[in-house]
Parts: structure tokens; sequence; C-alpha cells
């Protein structure tokens, strides 16, 4: 399995804990078995998503809440549309993956599972926190 069909695969699982409003790393054996999902990388990537998102949600929903225009709260944001975000800010701020290609990735998702207008925000969200990362960057 590829990384972006493993990528699909972690947005599944985070989404349905948005669902559930648990995210459990007990889940994820289930999650896999469920969904006939072949191969042990396949559970560590799961795996370190679901570690990663729950060690640092507070921080991730902050990058959210911050990131979102003047009138939005986060309470507003779908559950698909959050989970992608998790997902996104996890990989680009705390695995340190390539911002472009998560984003890439990240949109076609929000084009394959979310509303018309969730590639849209997905990218604005997420072009803002790099933007603010960037400039960071450029003050050390």
């Amino acid at each position: 399995m590829n990384r972006s069909a493993m990528r699909e695969a972690a947005f599944q699982f985070i989404y349905g804990a948005e669902i559930q409003k648990e995210l459990k790393l007990e889940d994820v054996c289930v999650f896999i078995e469920n969904n006939q999902l072949q191969g042990e990388e396949v559970k560590k990537y799961i795996e370190n998503i679901v570690i990663g998102i729950k060690k640092y949600n507070d921080e991730i929903i902050t990058k959210i809440s911050a990131n979102l225009k003047s009138d939005w709260q986060i309470e507003r944001i779908s559950k698909i549309n959050l989970a992608l975000l998790k997902l996104a800010i996890y990989e680009i701020e705390y695995d340190k993956l390539p911002y472009k290609a998560i984003i890439n990735e990240v949109v076609e998702l929000a084009k394959k599972y979310g509303e018309d207008t969730s590639k849209q925000f997905i990218n604005g969200v997420l072009a803002s926190i790099v933007k603010e990362n960037n400039s960071k960057q450029g003050e050390n």
C-alpha cells in the first residue's frame, strides 16, 4: 500500500474517531481488520498518526482556530474537514513531512469526501499555517 492510500486510511480512522468523539489507539487493529488493510507498515503509520494527534491535539486545535476567518468557530468545521486538518497539521508540523505533498493529498481527499467548499477551506487554513511557519523560520 502506498503512502497516499495509507494517508486515506488514516483519514478514515480519524474521521470515525471524530464522529465517536474518541481517538483510541486500541481501535486501530479493529479498523485495519474491518477494512481488510494489509501489512504492518499500514498499522504502524496509522498508529503513529493516532499517537501524534492525541499528544498534540490541543496545539493542533489552537493552530486551526488561529487560522480561521474571524467569523468562524472551530465548532462549525465539519468532521471531515476537521479530520483532514488534524492529519495534515500533524504530518506537516510534527512529522516534518514536505508540506506541498501533504496539502496536495489532503485537498484531493477533501474533493473526494468533503463538501464543494472543503478543498478551498482546507487549502486556505493549511496555506495560512505554512505561511506562518515560514515567516517564523525567517526570523530565526
